[in-house]
């Protein structure tokens, strides 16, 4: 195992508490509701049944051929790798999910500090809001909390239509002060949320326009309903430096945005979308082969460790993590420190049942087969 990963009881005390800055150490939302739609969707996900309906990650499908004899030494697992030619301890991401206000600008600190912990690259909200309005960018100011990983800043990609320009995603870049920038896109939940934007015609040009332009890489990921290969290979063809595929079968958009609508037309044509989607581990495969050489992130619907080993054996470069992360997240930094913890060994678990000694070994393995 790598010597740098210890669970929560291998910590200093003073580590484990917010490195000194004085945050709350509790739970971090409000005990009543506030309206403010950032903490809204937080709260939605935690609270209620926002799932895929009827439809799984489809990490199920598979399953690892365990070898009795793996003829390595557990402790001597390695977990390290390369995301964009940038060093990470581990080939996990904890991705975008928040920020803006007050509370969740606390939960994007305890998650930079935990991903600086552990070694986990980390993704932030939508910065959007702190682009418009200067008072909210210290919600998404992570890079003083995480000084070594990877720092993915993100936009909805549909703003472009909307006036955002080269400018603006540079200003989100240096607000998150990140190595990179990923364009989310999320139309079936600027459908059916009541501030959404639908304009999405004419957006791949722009998206190349900016890809060509920014001065760091810029990916793009889905927000729960999956990239497919043929998509992924028209993004990666106009610039794209990696794809997220945040595929189906974790949170649904829809069904955060029908709880949101007071809408009754919204809220019941949200239900029939419960069910959509394109399965993560299924887009994993697709893009792969669409894309043998790109830099590929596999996130959505993912519950353990052994997702992540899965996710990875079938092509991804980084196992994502949403709101699987989020309960820990908001309750304390002992339980996210502990959940992340506990990903990792089921990782290096997985591991060391195929006789994988590191992440180049898993990636090739040949003991993934269809269940």
């Amino acid at each position: 195992m790598n010597s740098e990963h210890k669970d929560t009881a291998g910590i200093p005390a003073e580590t484990i508490t917010g490195s000194g800055t004085g945050r709350s150490e509790g739970r971090l939302l409000p005990e009543v509701p506030t309206g403010e739609r950032k903490i809204e969707h937080v709260r939605l996900c935690l609270d209620e049944e926002v799932g895929s309906v009827g439809l799984t990650s489809g990490f199920e499908r598979y399953r690892f051929r365990h070898s009795a004899l793996p003829e390595i030494d557990f402790e001597d697992i390695k977990l390290d790798t390369t995301f964009l030619d940038i060093p990470v301890r581990t080939p996990l991401l904890i991705s975008s999910m928040t920020g803006g206000s007050k509370a969740t600008g606390e939960i994007n600190m305890r998650l930079a500090e935990a991903a600086e912990r552990r070694g986990w690259a980390l993704g932030v909200g939508s910065v959007r809001a702190a682009v418009e309005k200067e008072e909210l960018a210290p919600t998404f100011r992570v890079r003083e909390c995480a000084p070594s990983v990877p720092v993915i800043a993100n936009l909805g990609a549909v703003q472009l239509n909307y006036g955002f320009g080269l400018d603006d995603c540079q200003r989100a870049v240096d607000i998150a002060g990140a190595d990179m920038l990923v364009l989310h896109l999320n139309g079936l939940q600027e459908v059916f949320q009541p501030e959404g934007n639908t304009r999405f015609g004419r957006l791949l040009g722009r998206i190349e326009d900016l890809c060509r332009t920014l001065e760091v890489p810029v990916g793009i990921k889905e927000v729960g309903w999956g990239i497919d290969g043929e998509t992924a290979r028209r993004l990666l063809d106009i610039g794209a430096a990696f794809i997220d595929v945040a595929g189906a079968g974790g949170t649904s958009w829809s069904q955060v945005e029908k709880f949101r609508s007071k809408d009754p037309v919204r809220r019941g044509a949200a239900e029939a979308f419960a069910g959509w989607g394109n399965p993560t581990a299924e887009c994993i495969v697709e893009v792969r082969e669409a894309a043998p050489a790109c830099t590929l992130i596999g996130s959505g619907g993912l519950q353990n460790g052994v997702d992540a080993a899965k996710a990875i054996a079938l092509g991804a470069d980084l196992a994502g993590f949403g709101r699987g992360l989020l309960g820990s997240a908001v309750d304390s930094v002992e339980a996210l420190d502990q959940r992340l913890a506990q990903v990792e060994l089921e990782l290096q678990t997985a591991m060391f049942g195929i006789g994988a000694g590191n992440i180049e070994a898993l990636r090739s393995t040949a003991r993934l087969i269809r269940a």
